[in-house]
């Protein structure tokens, strides 16, 4: 069985609450599955879920090299420098990240509010990015915008792979076809 997620805001990748945050057990998961990667409590987004180990396994493995897409919102007004920058990889805490797809965005007319919502600054403007993995290190897209001078204010996953939230609202899930989700 595998599971594609949305998750919230404020919400860990685990079973287990912690530290004060909400955690995947309030959400009527069956049992059994557990969360094939990982977001942060303060990412949204695209989370798989299966009973499946090998699975599980074979989506963590780097070597795979599974693309995973994100939209970002970003303190400032993102430039083509910086998407460019994106785009060649950038080095983060001695790591220089791997190429990725980094482009303009804007967000889709169905996206929800964050609750809580971002930061406002009358002064300065926020824009969108849509940026495309194929590596998953802890926080690495907000270590990137960051290292380009961009600060992320709002990080969703809207894709793993072909699969993408497609109306799935905050809070819902789907099950979805092994070979869909290969």
């Amino acid at each position: 069985m595998i599971l594609l997620f949305n998750k919230p805001f404020g919400v860990l990748s685990q079973f287990t609450p912690e530290a004060g945050h909400r955690a995947l057990n309030e959400f009527g998961f069956p049992s059994g599955v557990y969360a094939a990667g990982r977001l942060d409590h303060d990412s949204e987004g695209a989370l798989l879920l299966t009973d499946d180990g090998k699975l599980i396994k074979r989506l963590l493995d780097p070597k795979y090299e599974h693309p995973r897409t994100y939209l970002v919102q970003v303190d400032g007004q993102i430039t083509p420098e910086a998407l460019k920058q994106l785009s060649k990889g950038v080095t983060i805490k001695g790591y220089r990240t791997k190429p990725c797809k980094a482009e303009f965005a804007t967000p889709p007319d169905d996206l929800w509010e964050r609750v809580p919502p971002i930061r406002y600054r009358a002064n300065i403007p926020t824009s969108w990015a849509r940026l495309t993995l194929i590596e998953g290190k802890n926080r690495q897209v907000r270590h990137m915008t960051a290292a380009v001078g961009f600060p992320t204010l709002r990080l969703i996953r809207v894709a793993i792979g072909d699969l993408t939230l497609d109306g799935l609202q905050p809070g819902e899930w789907r099950e979805v076809s092994k070979q869909i989700a290969l």
